[in-house]
Parts: structure tokens; sequence; C-alpha cells
């Protein structure tokens, strides 16, 4: 009782700092470009948060983690539109969608797809927000029992689960995230004071700019990869009525939703799962419970909407909690609110919840309110985006990279980081013609000093005895649930397994 009374009073300081005119504004601008980005296919939640992550230095840290939090979720209520109407992934966890969502738009349904897509999404977000309140504070407080050596292998383990969770080849995501802890290194040693691989630059004695990192691979190289993209599609842009959900429809999916739900709220903790996962496991499963449906998977089933559109918003809630409990970005995305933070100079981890409840209470309060913005936002405006969806992209993509280079420039005043953001940017299209996702450098290049910090003091604290990470139970537990993850997805079976999720689906 004193439990559910505490949380209850975290809520309530929580939506009054949500309910604030500021916060709010910012939580309706973050929920806007969210749907933005994630309707215009090829940018994405993390080139957006990378390119905006210069403009929170003016704001108050509560509304700038707000309105990049919305930014995130958003992105998933938007993909939808693109993936049912143009058949396009507005954003990569709406690939599922677009199995049967352009299929039920083909056959004149694309209301029926983007209103179970909304409802879906809505319900997920919310309940994966609940689960966000309720093990919040109970990971908080396990939090502060660890020690470096625990942090240092619950890192081991964030970067291990990055690997296996992640769609592509294992040994690429591997090389990518030696790449970024590489990456992570150069600079000034903060014990020694000498510089680092920073080969006589002075630019580089700070470091890489974390800004410069995520724009190039993910912002620029996205941009330019998808310029080339051509406006063949069809568009479904006179076909988008009957938004209000039949009976017989929501009957039909409310069993999706609810699994999806579950689905997605497990599986967003994981390291490098977060929603793409989430929607390839909701729509496999959903498939295989299905007895001779109609109609079929892939020709329009509603299921193959509501299930994965539920899982990939549960998913993007519930990786906030090892974010702001345990201070571990379980994605790309968290990575890049790891840099938010740092900007405001907030650690993330357990302090955030007792140094500054307002902040870490308002955030969690801000995704209700965020939720139900985005379903007024997606349905009656539905004409709207599909307008949007006209817009040559020759257009709006070298807008959107002058506005980069502004963006990376205004940080420092210094046009050293548009140069190596440039650089980011040719290596992550180098990246992305190799088949290799981006995802893995920028987790390991956010935690790569975080583990030589945390490496470091446990060395210290145990006066030079590597054991020290096998003799705390917890640490010890870590690295046997990491080993054992690296074996299971060394049996041949289990790997096959893996490719034909995320290569066949």
């Amino acid at each position: 009782m004193d439990a559910f009374n505490t949380l209850m009073a975290n809520l309530s300081l929580g939506f009054a700092t949500a309910f604030t005119l500021q916060n709010l504004v910012y939580c309706f601008v973050g929920c806007l470009l969210g749907t933005l980005i994630g309707v215009l296919p090829g940018i994405g939640p993390i080139a957006t948060i990378a390119m905006l992550l210069p403009a929170t230095y003016a704001l108050p840290p509560i509304a700038a983690l707000i309105m990049l939090a919305g930014i995130y979720y958003g992105a998933q209520y938007g993909g939808s539109t693109t993936a049912i109407l143009v058949n396009l992934p507005g954003e990569s966890s709406s690939v599922v969608t677009m199995l049967d969502g352009y299929q039920m738009a083909r056959k004149g349904r694309a209301g029926a797809a983007l209103s179970v897509a909304a409802l879906g999404s809505f319900i997920a977000g919310c309940f994966g927000t609940l689960i966000l309140a309720a093990f919040a504070a109970p990971l908080a407080e396990l939090a502060f029992k660890f020690g470096p050596a625990e942090y240092f292998s619950l890192m081991v383990l964030g970067l291990i689960g990055a690997v296996v969770l992640a769609s592509g080849s294992l040994i690429k995501a591997i090389g990518m995230i030696i790449l970024g802890l590489l990456l992570g290194l150069v600079g000034t040693d903060v014990n020694t004071g000498t510089a680092r691989f920073s080969f006589g630059i002075p630019e580089l004695s700070d470091g890489i700019g974390f800004i410069s990192v995520a724009m190039g691979v993910f912002g620029f190289a996205e941009i330019i990869t998808n310029v080339d993209m051509k406006d063949k599609r069809e568009t479904f842009t006179n076909k988008v009525e009957g938004l209000i959900l039949s009976w017989k429809d929501f009957k039909e999916a409310a069993p999706a939703i609810l699994r999806g739900t579950g689905i997605g709220s497990l599986l967003g903790i994981l390291p490098g799962g977060g929603a793409l996962l989430a929607a390839f496991a909701s729509y496999t499963i959903e498939k295989k419970l299905g007895k001779n449906p109609q109609p079929p998977f892939g020709q329009g089933n509603i299921r193959g909407v509501a299930g994965p559109e539920s899982a990939n918003n549960a998913g993007a809630q519930t990786s906030f909690i090892p974010l702001l409990t345990l201070g571990i970005p379980p994605n790309a995305v968290m990575a890049l609110m790891v840099g938010a933070m740092t900007i405001h100079n907030i650690q993330p981890g357990p302090q955030v919840m007792t140094s500054n409840p307002a902040l870490f209470w308002g955030m969690i309060a801000s995704m209700w309110i965020g939720n139900l913005m985005l379903v007024i936002l997606n349905l009656p405006l539905i004409g709207m985006w599909v307008q949007l969806l006209k817009v040559p992209y020759r257009i709006l993509y070298p807008a959107i990279l002058m506005f980069c280079c502004i963006g990376v420039f205004s940080v420092n005043n210094n046009s050293f980081d548009v140069l190596i953001t440039v650089l980011f940017g040719v290596l992550g299209i180098v990246f992305l013609k190799l088949g290799c996702e981006a995802a893995p450098l920028l987790l390991g290049f956010i935690l790569g000093p975080m583990m030589e910090e945390n490496l470091r003091r446990a060395m210290l604290l145990s006066r030079g005895d590597p054991t020290v990470f096998l003799t705390r139970p917890l640490s010890l537990v870590m690295l046997l649930m990491a080993l054992a993850m690296i074996v299971i997805i060394s049996l041949p079976a289990i790997s096959k397994k893996r490719e034909e999720t995320f290569v066949e689906e």
C-alpha cells in the first residue's frame, strides 16, 4: 500500500510538471515532429533527434527531454501512415506493417488499417508507460546496489544483447560495436591527461563530438541514400475513408492488440531489441496463432496491422526503463537521449529519480499526454499527412541537409565539426552499402567511455585483482548471461532461425 501511495504521489508530481504550458507545448512539438518524420520515409527518429540535439541547448532540460521522447514514440505512429498508404516504411519498425496494411489499402480499407494502427498504438503506448512508471522505482533501488564491477558487466551484457538481437550479420554487428568502442577512446585520457588517437589535431583533444557521429552516420547517410528514391509508388490519396472502426474489425483486432502490447512491453526493455524486434515477434506470433485466417496474412489481414503496431509502440515506451533506471541505453535512440541528458549536465541513471524527480516523473507523465495528442494528430489530420507524401524528395532533402550543417556548426561555432559530420556521413553511406547497421556503432561509442571508467574504478578498488568481476554475485550473473547469449546464438539451428526471422519476413 505504501508503494502504491508513493507511486501516486510521484505521478501527481509528474502530471503537475507535464501540465505546465511550456512542457505541453514542447510535448506537442515533439509528437508533431515525430509524426512528420514517421510519415516521411527514409528519415526516422534517430536522424531527427540527432539533428535537433543542438537545438536543445537553449531549452530547459525537462522540456528538451519531453520533446525528444515525443519524437521517438510519435515516429512509431507516423510510420504506419506511410507503410499503409505508400508501401514504404516511414520508420524501421513499420516494415512489418507494410505486409498487410498496404494490401488493406489496395482493397479500399485504408481507413480501417489506419484506425486500427492508431488505436493499437494508443493502447500499447499507455500500457507501456504504465509499466515504466510501475517498475522504475524498484529497478532504481536495485541500481543503487551496483558498484563499478556490476556496471561494467551490465554494459558488457547490453552490448552483447545488442549484437544478438540486432538484425543482419552477427560478425558485422560485432565489428561495428568494436569500431564504436575505439572511436570512444579518442581524446584526452582523464586519469593521465595524455592525448589518445588525436593525431596532433587540437579539435580532437576533447574527443569526437557525439552529435557529429550521430548526425553523420544516421542523418547525412540516410538522407543522401534516400535521394535516389523514385516517386513511382502508388499513393492512396483519394481512398482514405471509413476511419471509424467497425465493431467486427475491432473484435478481430483486439486480441492482437493485447498480445502485441504484452510482447512489445517485454522486448522493449531488452538491449538492441526495442520496437523493431517487437514488431517482428508480434507478426510471427499472429501468423502462428491464425488457423486459415481470412484474408490470409500478407493479403490484408487486420491482425497483421494491429499486432505489430501495438508491439512497436509498447517497445518504444518500455525502452526508457533501462535508460532512466540504470543509465544504460538499450538502443540507438536511447543513446541519443543519453547525449541529450549529458548536454544538460544530467547523469542518466538511478540518481535522476532522487536528484531531479520533477524531470523523471514529468517525462513519464508527458508520455500519456503525448499518446493522446498523437491519436488526435494522426486520424483527424490524415488528409494533411497524405498531401505531405506528395512533396518530391528532391525538394525536402537539400533543405534537411542544410539545417543539419547549421545545427552541427551552432554547437561549438566550429567548421571542423561540420567536416567530421560529413566524414561520418560518407562512412555511414559505406556502412549502408556493405549492409552494416550503424546502431551498434553508436551504442559502442556511448558506452565505451562509461565502460572504461567503470573498469578502471573496479580494478582500483580491488587493487588490480581482475577476479572482482567474478566474485561479486550480480556481476557474475550478468557475465554468465552474456556468455549464455553468445553460446545460444552460435548454435546452428538458432542462427538459422534468426536469419529467417529478420530476412524472410
